[in-house]
């Protein structure tokens, strides 16, 4: 896999992305590789004016315009939320009158349920909940989507072939969402951290900064992609580097003796309790 995802090929729909801050930005990339088509253009809405020019998109400022988001959705086929959980009932409470009959909204925000969507727009509006990941910003997220009651096969397809365009998509119902954000969602955070852990045990070691910073990051590309390139399970790999009565088999033990599978499980367990506080706070 490359550092972008192969989108070539790829057609929609005007899309509007209400919202094109980190995430929304990163989409905004990826629909923007050669290759991908978007019929009638993209539009963009911020708070504040984006001084960059892009081809085929229109930016909207909501300090210069308030009914930014509004003008933004007029016509489109697909509209892409990409605000906090708690701007998610007032943005959609505004764009509702002005959608098109047959528009695909997608909410990238956490937590907020489909029928929390569904009760503020028009009866019959296909509705999406994805949750992508951080990596999309490199081409290289995994994206879960779940379709809302009036969401049909041909508008989950429309779904897959946006999210396409940074990465690999799953499909997964509504129920397993949450639990798939305490993984994927929330996933890059864990690996960074063992990253941060496996640097500072490098420097107590003796390695300066930057010595750790590449025997660190480097193995774990360079694990990463070996996992990638071969048909073996972890657990294989694993045994492979794991010599009877080595040094590896020796600091194998203290990880197991860690619990770091009961570990992970109390860590998604706890990111799942919060995802359904917040749906709860925002139903």
């Amino acid at each position: 896999m490359g550092s972008v995802s192969d989108a070539a090929g790829i057609a929609l729909p005007t899309i509007a992305i209400l919202g094109a801050g980190s995430m929304g930005g990163a989409i905004l990339q990826g629909l923007r590789q050669p290759g991908v088509t978007v019929e009638g253009g993209i539009r963009v809405t911020n708070r504040h004016a984006d001084p960059s020019r892009h081809s085929g998109v229109t930016s909207y400022a909501l300090e210069e315009d308030e009914t930014a988001n509004r003008r933004a959705v007029e016509g489109a086929g697909v509209v892409l939320l990409g605000v906090k959980p708690v701007g998610i009932a007032a943005l959609l409470e505004d764009i509702a009158p002005a959608l098109a009959e047959g528009t695909l909204v997608i909410s990238l925000a956490a937590g907020v349920t489909l029928a929390a969507m569904e009760t503020r727009l028009p009866a019959g509006t296909p509705v999406v909940r994805a949750m992508p990941n951080t990596p999309a910003t490199v081409g290289l997220a995994v994206t879960g989507i779940s379709a809302g009651s009036a969401a049909g096969p041909d508008h989950l397809a429309l779904a897959r072939a946006l999210f396409e365009t940074v990465g690999d998509v799953l499909e997964v119902p509504e129920e397993r969402i949450d639990a798939l954000s305490t993984i994927s969602g929330s996933g890059p955070a864990y690996v960074f951290f063992l990253i941060e852990q496996l640097q500072a045990a490098a420097r107590s070691r003796g390695f300066d900064e930057e010595e750790a910073r590449l025997l660190v990051q480097g193995t774990f590309r360079g694990a990463v992609e070996l996992l990638r390139t071969t048909d073996l399970p972890p657990e294989e790999l694993r045994r492979r580097v794991t010599s009877p009565n080595g040094t590896t088999e020796r600091a194998i033990a203290v990880l197991e003796r860690a619990r770091l599978d009961e570990v992970f499980d109390e860590a998604t367990a706890a990111a799942l309790a919060r995802a359904r506080e917040i749906a709860r706070e925002l139903a």
